[in-house]
C-alpha cells in the first residue's frame, strides 16, 4: 500500500484545460465523475460530499477563488483525493493523494498525471512523484512556484522543465536526468532504486 503523493506544479488552467485533462486521466481509467452518483464529488469544509457536474467544478477551479478538495474515482469504491490551489502569480498546485491504493493503482495516477503535464497546453513547472511520503507536498513549493534551490528528500522521481530540473539537481547529486519524451521536460529519478 502507498502513502505518499503526487504533487503537480503548473500555470493556472482554464474550464477547457480542465476538460482536456479529464479526459487524458479518464485514459488511464481514472474517472471525474462517480460510476453510480453520475457527479463529480467535491469535499466541503466538514469533509462531507458536495456532487456537481463537471462543468461546475471546471468553472470553480477556472475563477481561482479557493482552495477544492475533491475526488477521482478508479472503482465505484477506490477513490483519489485531489486537493487544487491556486496559488498567487497565475501558478497552481494540484495534490493527488495516494494512500490507500496499490502499486498498479498507484502507477495508474502517475501515469495520467504525468500524461497530462506531458500533453496539455499548460506549462508544468514540476511533477513530484513522492509514492512513499517521505516528503511533505509544501516543502517542494520553494523550488518549483518561486526559484528557490532547498530541495527535500529525494523523491520517486520529478519531471521539470530544465531551468527547474537543473536547481534540483545541483541541490539533490542523488538524482540523475532521463528522457522524458520532449516538450521540453526533463525526467529526474535517483541513482539508485529508493525501494532496495
Amino acid at each position: 500500500m502507498a502513502d505518499g503523493f503526487i504533487q503537480w506544479y503548473r500555470e493556472d488552467v482554464t474550464t477547457a484545460v480542465f476538460a482536456e485533462q479529464v479526459d487524458i486521466f479518464s485514459e488511464f481509467g481514472l474517472k471525474l465523475i462517480h460510476p453510480n452518483r453520475n457527479a463529480a464529488v467535491v469535499l466541503d469544509i466538514e469533509g462531507d460530499d458536495v456532487l456537481m457536474s463537471q462543468e461546475e467544478l471546471g468553472v470553480l477551479i477556472g475563477q481561482r477563488i479557493a482552495s477544492l478538495t475533491f475526488n477521482w474515482w478508479l472503482t465505484a469504491d477506490t477513490n483519489v483525493i485531489d486537493t487544487y490551489e491556486a496559488v498567487p502569480v497565475g501558478r497552481e498546485t494540484q495534490t493527488l493523494w495516494l494512500d490507500g491504493l496499490c502499486p498498479d493503482e498507484v502507477q495508474r495516477v502517475e501515469s495520467a498525471v504525468m500524461a497530462a503535464a506531458t500533453r496539455l497546453p499548460v506549462p508544468t513547472r514540476a511533477v513530484i512523484v513522492d509514492r512513499r511520503g517521505i516528503s511533505d507536498p509544501d516543502a517542494w513549493d520553494s523550488v518549483a512556484l518561486w526559484d528557490g534551490t532547498g530541495v527535500p528528500l529525494l523523491p520517486d522521481k520529478v519531471l521539470a522543465p530544465a531551468p527547474v530540473a537543473e536547481r534540483i539537481r545541483r541541490s539533490a547529486p542523488g538524482l540523475r536526468k532521463e528522457d522524458a519524451g520532449g516538450g521540453g521536460l526533463s525526467l529526474l529519478v535517483p541513482l539508485h532504486d529508493p525501494a532496495a
